[in-house]
């Protein structure tokens, strides 16, 4: 397989996808296809709304695709954001605003105990496959480092003692919910 479409817009999660597969693939964005369209996460799942995305493409434009979705599950919010990780603050919000609103809502909480969790939906030759990943971390009180994107500031993977946004890009690729799910996405794809 040569080319793949990846159902985002998302610069950062493209840059990050891209230097996780190297040059195995050529990885187009749904800019790339003339894909202009919000595709609406309707799903009550990460794994509803990665296949949701990856049809999209796929019914559409007749690409094989791959789309993704991930969640922040805090335990001391009952699992919150999860689904809604990136409209937590709501819909036209950002992630400084998410953010904020974590760190709000964690005030005086003991328990910071979280995961980081990607789907990914592939639809290749219609039909469907489904990966993921997982990195469990805490939760900080204020949010540390400029290197990242989204939650990475206030997120601190297990065995690290620094947040996403201090570890790097490099370091992130490596050890991220993203990377593992995508990992086993490559393992799927090179046999």
């Amino acid at each position: 397989m040569d080319k793949i479409v990846f159902a985002t817009n998302n610069e950062h999660k493209l840059r990050e996808i891209r230097a996780i597969l190297h040059d195995e693939t050529e990885v187009l964005s749904l800019s790339d296809i003339g894909c202009h369209t919000d595709i609406p996460e309707t799903a009550d799942t990460l794994e509803g709304n990665a296949l949701i995305k990856a049809h999209y493409v796929y019914d559409n434009y007749g690409y094989d695709c791959f789309a993704d979705d991930t969640g922040l599950e805090v335990e001391a919010l009952d699992g919150k954001p999860g689904v809604r990780t990136a409209r937590y603050a709501g819909d036209n919000q950002d992630s400084q605003a998410n953010m904020r609103k974590l760190l709000r809502e964690m005030k005086g909480k003991d328990n910071r105990n979280a995961r980081f969790r990607t789907a990914i939906a592939l639809i290749l030759d219609g039909e469907e496959h489904l990966f993921s990943g997982e990195v469990r971390g805490t939760i900080t009180t204020e949010p540390m480092g400029d290197k990242g994107f989204g939650y990475d500031p206030v997120f601190i993977p297990e065995d690290t003692g620094k947040t996403f946004a201090q570890l790097g890009e490099d370091v992130k690729n490596h050890i991220s919910h993203r990377a593992r799910a995508v990992a086993k996405l490559t393992e799927f794809l090179n046999k």
